[in-house]
């Protein structure tokens, strides 16, 4: 059996990573309360020039902050985001919530006329006022959100949006930093992004980084 040399050590791996994602990003550009932010996205994806593309509402950190201290759920567009938000250091009140799978939701995705991903933001409607929105993949999940409360419905405390794909995914975030609303937010320009960035910038805005804790 081949022996190959590779760190073991968990808390060794996030420390040599970090310190890598340090070295070789640039965060200059960047709030200082943003860079841990910024440092755990890049340790999603390994993209170290993922801060250039980064956009921001001055007020997201303390929004999402804020958020967490009254208990705030978590809303995600699709399990994969779920799945990755760390829950235990999470505050105890916030749940993590994904409603794609919920039965009503094909039917109410042919009653709108648009995707099942869309469809299940509709179901947040009622504990959407102060929640943390996390969308990592669709796009349309994304417009109809700002749909949602540009009809009046209820406004989320912060929006992460990171939907990925060639259809709609840069269109969307570019609606989400030109919003309106006031909707404090974090996104990623142009066509990257995925579940395990929105699973991170969650972790990073409740916890900060491992190193830190």
């Amino acid at each position: 059996m081949p022996h190959y040399a590779y760190e073991t050590d968990p808390a060794e791996i996030y420390r040599q990573s970090f310190s890598i994602v340090r070295q070789e990003a640039d965060l200059s550009h960047l709030p200082e309360m943003l860079r841990p932010v910024a440092v755990r996205l890049i340790h999603s994806c390994g993209m170290t020039d993922l801060p250039q593309d980064l956009v921001w509402s001055k007020d997201v950190v303390s929004a999402a902050q804020a958020a967490f201290s009254k208990g705030a759920p978590v809303f995600c567009d699709v399990e994969m985001v779920a799945h990755g938000i760390i829950k235990n250091r999470l505050p105890e009140a916030s749940k993590v919530v994904c409603t794609l799978n919920d039965p009503s939701v094909p039917d109410l995705a042919t009653k709108l006329n648009t995707t099942r991903s869309a469809a299940a933001v509709e179901l947040w409607r009622d504990q959407l006022d102060g929640a943390i929105a996390a969308i990592g993949n669709a796009p349309t999940a994304l417009f109809h959100l700002l749909e949602m409360v540009a009809a009046g419905g209820p406004k989320p405390a912060v929006v992460l949006g990171f939907p990925v794909g060639f259809v709609g995914a840069a269109e969307s975030k570019d609606a989400l930093a030109e919003n309106p609303f006031g909707i404090p937010f974090l996104a990623i320009k142009g066509r990257r992004g995925g579940s395990a960035m929105a699973a991170a910038a969650v972790n990073a805005l409740a916890a900060g980084l491992p190193e830190e804790a």
